[in-house]
C-alpha cells in the first residue's frame, strides 16, 4: 500500500494524470525507444529516475508506461522484503528462499558449470520476486584473511574469478534480470571502507583487482556494476574518474548502469561528472542518518536538479544517465521475452546441494580416516558450536530468511539414522544470538557453563568415541566473516584451539571441520587426523557436508585462497599495509606488495610454507599424471602453443580432479610471480580410467601489463607451461619460446 501511494503522490507532483498515460511504441529497436521516452521525459522524471525512491527500488515514469526498477541483495540468495523507508522487515510470509552457498565456496569447485547452475538457479528466485537486478555478485580479490567480507568473493586468484564469474552473470542474466558485479573497485577490507584511500601502482590495479571486473562486463556483459565505497587517488570509487570514465566505460566500453553502493556517493558535482548512474542509499543524504523518505535530498536528487536550473550544468549528463537506466529497465522489468521464475524449487535445493558438495575441500586425511565407516562406528560424538548454529541468517547485506536450513549435525543425525549413535557436546559458546534486521533464526543458544566445563564434557565423551567430529571456525557475527568489520584475529575465534588440543589428548580419530569464508590458523594441524575446509552453504549445509564425510559424494574442491601458517606470512601484513582499527578520517593504505598477492608472494618466500597452499584439495581417490607435451616449441605473438597431459585415476573409486595451469615467463623487464594460473579444468574419471586434458596457450597468457606503456606486453624470450595439482604440487614442466 506504501508503494501505491508513493507512486500516486509522485504522478500529482508531476501534474500528470495517472489515468491517461501515454505508452511507447514497443514496434521499435530498444535504442530507438530509448531516444524515444528521453525525449518525451520532463527534468523531474528524469532526475526522479537517477536516484532511489525507496530503500531498494528507484522511479519509473508512470506516465509513460515506464516500470520502477526493483533491486535486490545477493548473491547467496534473494533477501527477505524490507519496509518501503526502513531496513527492517516487512513481514510477509511469502519470501522466504533457497540460500545458496557463499562464492567462496562456488570459487572453490573450480568449475564453471556450478558457476552457471548458480546463476540460474538464483537468477529464477529473483525472478520469481519480481527483481530486476541482483545486488552481486562479488570479485573483490582476497588480499588479507582478515577481509570480513571475502566470503562474499571468489578467492585471491583474478583468473580463477575472472572464470567463474562470467557463466554466473550468464546465468542470472538468462532468466532476465540483471547481475550488480561488486565492488567496484578495491573493496579489499570493511572496517574502515568509507575512509580508506588505496594507494597501489598500475601494475597491480591492472593485473590483479580489475581482471574479474574486466571479464564480468566484456565476456559476462553485466547489465550493471556497483561501485565501492573506499577512496582510489583520492576520489570516492562510486565517483572516481579513472575507475567509472577512463576504464569501465572507456577502456572496457560498458554499456550499463553503474549503481552506487548504499549511501557511496559524497559529492553531486563528482557523482554528474565522473561516472555514477544510479544513487542508492540509506537515510538523509544516502549515508547520514536523518529524516525518514528523504530521497529528494540524495546528491543526484534536488541538488542535481537545482544546478540544471540555475544553469550551472548542462542536462548532457543527465541525458546520458538516463539512457543506461532506461536501457537497464528495457532490458529487465520491460522485457517481455523474459522467462517466468520459481522459488523454493526441488531443483534449487538440489543445486544448493551439489555446490556445496563440489565446493567442500578434504585438506587432511591421515590413515584415510575418511570416508566415516559405519561398519566400524558404534558411537560418532559431534563437537562444536557451528554444528548447530544458523548460518544463513547474518553476516551484512548477504543475511536471508531461508525456508529451512538444515544444520551441520541435523544433516548427519539423518544420514547416519540407527546405524550408529550420535552424541553432542557443545565445546565452546561463540555467539548464541541470532538476527538481523528483524530476521531471527528463533533459537537460543546461550549456555552459562563455563569454557573448562564445555571442554570436560566434550572430553568425556570423546574418550570411547569412534569418531569425534569437531564442527566450529568462523560465523557471520561482527568481526568474523561479516560486513562493516574486519576479523580481529587470525586464530579461531572462542577458544576452539583449546578444544581441538583437549580432544585430540584423548582420541586420536579427530576431524576437524572448520566453517568459514576465509582461511584461519590451524596450528594443531599435526594433532589431528582429517580436516575439511567447509563453507557457509545455505539451506542444505548439513546434507552436503554429510554427503562428504560419509562417503556419499567423493571431495573435489579446492582451495581458492592461501591458507598461510601465520598472519605474517600473508603479503599485505608482512610487506603491504592492513589497518585493523577505527579511524575517523580518510586515510591512505599503500598495497607495498603490488601484483605479489597470495601464492604469487608465497612462491617467493623460500623460507615460508603455507600451511595449505592455492590450488588445494584431497580425494578419497588418487590421480596420476603423464608427461605434459607440447604441439610446438615455439610460439608466435599471434599463434598459439597446445599441451596436454594425460591424467589416470589409479584409486577404487570415481573422482574429480582439477588440472592446473601456470605460465612462467623466465626472464622479463619487469619482475614477475615466480609463475600464474593461466588455465585450469576440472575432470571426472572412473577408477582407472585415464582422460587427456589439453590448455591452449595465447599470447594474454604469457603478457603483463606495462605501467609506463600503459599496455599488456608478452615480451619474447623463454617461458615454462606448468601442469600441477596446486601451487606447490608439480606434475611436470613443458619450455617453450615466444618469438
Amino acid at each position: 500500500m506504501k508503494k501505491i501511494l508513493f507512486g500516486l503522490t509522485m504522478l500529482m507532483s508531476l501534474n500528470v494524470s495517472a489515468q491517461n498515460p501515454v505508452y511507447l511504441d514497443e514496434t521499435k529497436p530498444v535504442e530507438e525507444r530509448i531516444e524515444d521516452a528521453l525525449k518525451r521525459m520532463t527534468l523531474r522524471e528524469k532526475i526522479n529516475v537517477i536516484h532511489a525512491q525507496s530503500k531498494f527500488s528507484s522511479a519509473g515514469v508512470p506516465r509513460l508506461g515506464i516500470p520502477e526498477l526493483w533491486t535486490d541483495d545477493g548473491p547467496h540468495g534473494i533477501r527477505a522484503e524490507v519496509l518501503w523507508d526502513q531496513w527492517n522487515q516487512a513481514g510477509w510470509t511469502n519470501d522466504s528462499i533457497v540460500a545458496f552457498p557463499a562464492l567462496t565456496c562456488l570459487a572453490a569447485t573450480w568449475n564453471p558449470e556450478m558457476a552457471l547452475l548458480y546463476g540460474e538457479s538464483i537468477g529464477e528466485e529473483a525472478r520469481y520476486r519480481n527483481k530486476s537486478v541482483l545486488l552481486g555478485p562479488g570479485v573483490n580479490i582476497n588480499r588479507s584473511p582478515l577481509n570480513g567480507r571475502s566470503f562474499e568473493y571468489m578467492g585471491e586468484d583474478p583468473y580463477l574469478s575472472s572464470k567463474m564469474v562470467v557463466p554466473y552473470v550468464q546465468g542470472v542474466q538468462s532468466k532476465g534480470v540483471a547481475t550488480c558485479v561488486k565492488h567496484f573497485a578495491l573493496n579489499n577490507s570493511e572496517t574502515n571502507r568509507n575512509n580508506e584511500n588505496v594507494v597501489l601502482d598500475d601494475r597491480a590495479l591492472y593485473e590483479i583487482y580489475l581482471p574479474a571486473f574486466k571479464a564480468a562486463v566484456i565476456e559476462g556483459k553485466t547489465w550493471s556494476i556497483m561501485g565501492s565505497y573506499n577512496l582510489y587517488q583520492n576520489q570516492h570509487a562510486c565517483h572516481n574518474k579513472r575507475l567509472l570514465v577512463d576504464i569501465l566505460k572507456g577502456e572496457w566500453g560498458f554499456d550499463g548502469v553503474v549503481i552506487s553502493d548504499w549511501g557511496g556517493v559524497h559529492n553531486t558535482m563528482e557523482a554528474i561528472t565522473n561516472g555514477m548512474d544510479l544513487e542508492f542509499g540509506t537515510w538523509t543524504n544516502g549515508l547520514t542518518e536523518g529524516a525518514s523518505n528523504a530521497y529528494d535530498n540524495y546528491y543526484l536528487a534536488v541538488p542535481y536538479l537545482k544546478l540544471i536550473q540555475s544553469g550551472k550544468v548542462t542536462t548532457a549528463e543527465l541525458d546520458e544517465k538516463v539512457r543506461r537506466v532506461l536501457r537497464l529497465i528495457y532490458r529487465t522489468a520491460m522485457n517481455k521475452n523474459r522467462p517466468y521464475g520459481n522459488i523454493c524449487s526441488e531443483a534449487h535445493y538440489a543445486a544448493a546441494q551439489k555446490i556445496g558438495e563440489e565446493g567442500i575441500v578434504l585438506l587432511q586425511n591421515k590413515n584415510k580416516i575418511l570416508p566415516i565407516d559405519l561398519n566400524k562406528a558404534k558411537k560418532i560424538l559431534v563437537v562444536g558450536e557451528n554444528a548447530i548454529k544458523m548460518m544463513t541468517v547474518g553476516g551484512g547485506s548477504s543475511s536471508l530468511k531461508a525456508q529451512h536450513e538444515i544444520l551441520p549435525l541435523d544433516g548427519l543425525k539423518m544420514r547416519i539414522g540407527d546405524r550408529a549413535k550420535v552424541v553432542y557436546a557443545r565445546g565452546y559458546v561463540g555467539d548464541p544470538t541470532g538476527s538481523y534486521n528483524n530476521v531471527t533464526t528463533g533459537q537460543d543458544l546461550n549456555d552459562s557453563r563455563t569454557p573448562a566445563e564445555l571442554i570436560a564434557e566434550a572430553t568425556m565423551e570423546a574418550a570411547d568415541a569412534d569418531y569425534v567430529i569437531f564442527i566450529g571456525g568462523l560465523n557471520k557475527s561482527n568481526h568474523q566473516d561479516a560486513e562493516g568489520a574486519d576479523r580481529l584475529q587470525y586464530d579461531l575465534p572462542y577458544n576452539q584451539s583449546d578444544v581441538i588440543n583437549a580432544l585430540s589428548k584423548v582420541n586420536k580419530n579427530i576431524i576437524v571441520v572448520n566453517i568459514s569464508g576465509n582461511a584461519v590458523a590451524m596450528p594443531w594441524r599435526n594433532e589431528v587426523s582429517a580436516i575439511v575446509q567447509d563453507w557457509y552453504l545455505g539451506s542444505q549445509a548439513g546434507l552436503s557436508l554429510a554427503s562428504v564425510l560419509m562417503g556419499d559424494v567423493n571431495p573435489s574442491g579446492k582451495l581458492p585462497y592461501t591458507i598461510y601458517e601465520k598472519l605474517e606470512d600473508c603479503s599485505a601484513h608482512s610487506v603491504g599495509e592492513f589497518v585493523n582499527e577505527r579511524r575517523k578520517q580518510v586515510y591512505d593504505v599503500h598495497y607495498k606488495e603490488g601484483i605479489f598477492v597470495g601464492y604469487r608472494y608465497t612462491d617467493m618466500q623460500k623460507k615460508v610454507q603455507p600451511a595449505f597452499p592455492f590450488g588445494y584439495g584431497l580425494s578419497y581417490t588418487t590421480f596420476t599424471y603423464g608427461k605434459p607435451v607440447a604441439d610446438a616449441k615455439t610460439m608466435t605473438a599471434d599463434g598459439k602453443l597446445i599441451v596436454t597431459v594425460t591424467v589416470k585415476n589409479t584409486g577404487t573409486r570415481e573422482g574429480q580432479e582439477v588440472v592446473q595451469l601456470y605460465i612462467a615467463d623466465k626472464k622479463s623487464s619487469l619482475p614477475r610471480p615466480v609463475k600464474e594460473l593461466k588455465g585450469f579444468q576440472k575432470v571426472r574419471l572412473a577408477a582407472g580410467e585415464s582422460k587427456e586434458v589439453s590448455f591452449t596457450i595465447e599470447k594474454e597468457a604469457l603478457s603483463f601489463f606495462d605501467d609506463m606503456k600503459h599496455a599488456w606486453v608478452a615480451e619474447p624470450g623463454k617461458f615454462e607451461a606448468i601442469i600441477a595439482a596446486s601451487a606447490t604440487d608439480i606434475k611436470g614442466v613443458v619450455p617453450f619460446e615466444l618469438k
